[in-house]
């Protein structure tokens, strides 16, 4: 049956869709990989190339490790499925997603998680401290969104855009993390640096030493340091290889 399903999607798809659905259904598989995962909870999404404000997004009701490239839920802006799907989606989920992918044009992808370093750094009134290397590339470009409940209310999103700004990482306190990225790859590792960014905060605090930190100006040229190391290719340089990983452990996430 999964493998008719596959058949099914793909013949109804553009060879552009899906491989915008396969590289969002490794994510998925990479989020669960690293254990930021949150049950069933949070999500990915991704722009489906094209003319059309559509977008794929988990199906409702599956851990990350068992997303597909074919049953990835395909909605409009408004969260209405625009093909067939036996899934719901997050109604919290695509109140975020949507008020991004709205906003901002350049965000073609927005990943969001309950990791829990992720989430104990939101809950600290200082935020995210100049305290490690892969601090200075989230503090570059970092926006920080009060915490207002479930995510389930349209007239949160004006404050949560807002909060977003150009920035590339906005921390939702008491909440998680989130990422924005031009594509799967760039979403990807921006997610992975800021969790990383956390999980080193944490460590560090809970060692009970004084913190040295990093002077302001090292901070301020951040971006222009990323770009230098990964030669301009940004998440797309580790992205092959990140695949080739998953495809040693479990290549299903292309069906």
């Amino acid at each position: 049956m999964e493998t008719n399903m596959h058949e099914s999607v793909r013949e109804q798809v553009s060879a552009e869709e899906w491989a915008q659905r396969v590289a969002l259904a490794a994510a998925y598989r990479l989020v669960a990989l690293h254990g930021w995962d949150d049950l069933i909870f949070t999500h990915l999404s991704a722009r489906v190339p094209g003319p059309d404000h559509h977008f794929l997004i988990n199906p409702y009701g599956m851990t990350f490790e068992e997303v597909t490239a074919s049953s990835l839920v395909k909605v409009d802006l408004q969260g209405h499925k625009v093909m067939p799907s036996a899934y719901d989606i997050n109604p919290a989920g695509f109140t975020i997603h949507s008020a991004i992918h709205a906003a901002r044009e350049d965000a073609n992808c927005v990943f969001h998680v309950h990791s829990l370093n992720g989430v104990a750094v939101s809950a600290q009134e200082g935020g995210v401290l100049p305290i490690s290397q892969q601090s200075i590339f989230v503090l570059a470009s970092l926006g920080y969104h009060d915490y207002e409940g479930v995510a389930l209310r349209d007239d949160e999103k004006p404050r949560l855009v807002a909060d977003l700004g150009k920035n590339q990482f906005l921390m939702l306190r008491n909440h998680g993390l989130l990422t924005v990225g031009s594509n799967v790859a760039n979403a990807f590792q921006g997610l992975y640096t800021f969790e990383r960014t956390c999980d080193i905060q944490v460590r560090a605090q809970a060692g009970g030493g004084k913190l040295v930190g990093i002077d302001a100006a090292i901070v301020s040229t951040a971006i222009q340091q990323a770009r230098e190391v990964t030669r301009g290719a940004g998440g797309s340089l580790a992205w092959p290889a990140l695949l080739r990983r998953l495809d040693r452990i479990d290549d299903s996430y292309k069906l």
